[in-house]
């Protein structure tokens, strides 16, 4: 484990700060007047997700976090857990409190392929990919000079997501969703 100086705590990177993984999401180094340069950042607990600013001063230094990764399918939701299994070793469940990983789960399907972000080989948290492909399972007809809404309709995914999209969107559709903003994009041609 590498030891970052405070101007070497980087977007992006992951570190050990008070003994628990945490996410940089960002880091600005400034300097006011006639005192010695600051690295604020905001940080993300990689276990809870809750999201804290710190400042490192010049002579701090923290040290890289040991994360690893793994693949693992996901299985189900149920009574407030989230279950997966490692991909190859099936006896190798886990599961998360829902409410850590929701935002995450709400957009994949049961069997679907995850990374899991491990800490000292314990698993922390999932990563998905950004764009996903779902099919919509009910989505409500068009009403002609309904347009007042900008144009778009609520739909039902069948993860079980909601989302709004054009009212041009159909139940049995396949379409495109970011899943950083929770938002459409596009319409997808099924194969």
């Amino acid at each position: 484990m590498a030891v970052l100086s405070y101007n070497e705590i980087l977007k992006g990177s992951v570190i050990d700060y008070n003994n628990e993984p945490y996410e940089v999401l960002s880091a600005h180094i400034f300097r006011m007047q006639q005192r010695k340069p600051v690295n604020q950042t905001k940080l993300r607990h990689l276990v809870s997700g809750k999201v804290v600013e710190i400042s490192f001063h010049q002579n701090e230094t923290v040290t890289e976090a040991d994360v690893g990764t793994m693949q693992a399918n996901y299985l189900y939701t149920n009574k407030g857990e989230s279950w997966f299994a490692q991909l190859g070793n099936p006896k190798n469940r886990f599961s998360f409190p829902e409410e850590v990983v929701h935002d995450k789960v709400q957009w994949i399907t049961q069997n679907s392929l995850v990374d899991v972000m491990t800490y000292e080989e314990k698993p922390m948290t999932i990563k998905i990919p950004v764009k996903v492909d779902l099919e919509v399972k009910d989505a409500p007809p068009a009403v002609k000079g309904n347009t007042v809404s900008g144009g778009t309709k609520l739909v039902e995914l069948i993860t079980g997501a909601k989302v709004d999209v054009p009212l041009f969107i159909n139940t049995g559709d396949i379409v495109r969703i970011n899943t950083d903003t929770g938002t459409y994009t596009e319409r997808v041609e099924k194969a």
